[in-house]
């Protein structure tokens, strides 16, 4: 499927939910991407990616950035503490904040950098043992803390389980958000976002149904 075209079904999205044009954003997931299809994505003006770890982010984006202006990179993977200071020097915005050890190193550089990414806290909305996020009855007081260091959240995101119906953790995190007072909602990916949009989604992450299918796992 083009760019053309998720970029087309996000607009008839925005439109069946009464949303504003151009309030959802698409984040094109470039995680384990030939950089050829990455460029042809470029090319045709796309500037707001996501990638899944530091280090193909790093290994990536320097130079797609001499040669594309604008780019906005958006960290949507796991964050390790001990990448935290190379994700805070590449990217614009990281989605996983999900534990206090983590926003408490990234309050600790933002104040040596000078600066800090937009942030979203990651949900684990399904409880999933296996999967990574604070979990909901956690959520308030985990938003609490990353704003009593000063962090700059923005938003929660979640990855729905594959087996359940991803309305209902939509619907979840768009709950925990609005009773915090958080504008951003990063959910939805290729076979679901325009359900996330129904929900009140504000970015979409869209890998495959973009670029095609990864060459390698993640």
């Amino acid at each position: 499927m083009s760019l053309s075209e998720i970029k087309s079904r996000i607009a008839a999205a925005e439109v069946a939910a009464g949303r504003a044009p151009g309030s959802v954003e698409l984040i094109a997931v470039s995680k384990v991407q030939p950089n050829e299809r990455v460029e042809a994505v470029l090319q045709e003006g796309q500037r707001v990616f996501g990638e899944n770890r530091v280090q193909e982010a790093a290994g990536k984006w320097p130079a797609f950035r001499e040669q594309f202006s604008g780019v906005d990179l958006h960290l949507i993977g796991p964050l390790q503490t001990n990448k935290a200071r190379q994700a805070m020097e590449l990217v614009d915005a990281i989605h996983s904040i999900d534990r206090p050890k983590l926003a408490q190193a990234i309050a600790r550089l933002a104040q040596e950098l000078g600066h800090c990414p937009r942030l979203f806290i990651q949900v684990n909305t399904g409880e999933e043992e296996q999967k990574a996020g604070i979990l909901p009855a956690e959520a308030d007081a985990f938003v609490a803390e990353c704003r009593g260091l000063d962090l700059p959240v923005e938003g929660l995101m979640c990855i729905p389980p594959v087996e359940e119906e991803a309305s209902l953790h939509f619907a979840l995190l768009a709950k925990i958000a609005a009773r915090n007072g958080l504008t951003g909602l990063s959910m939805g990916m290729s076979g679901d976002f325009e359900k996330a949009i129904a929900f009140g989604a504000t970015h979409v992450r869209v890998g495959s149904a973009i670029f095609g299918e990864r060459a390698t796992s993640a």
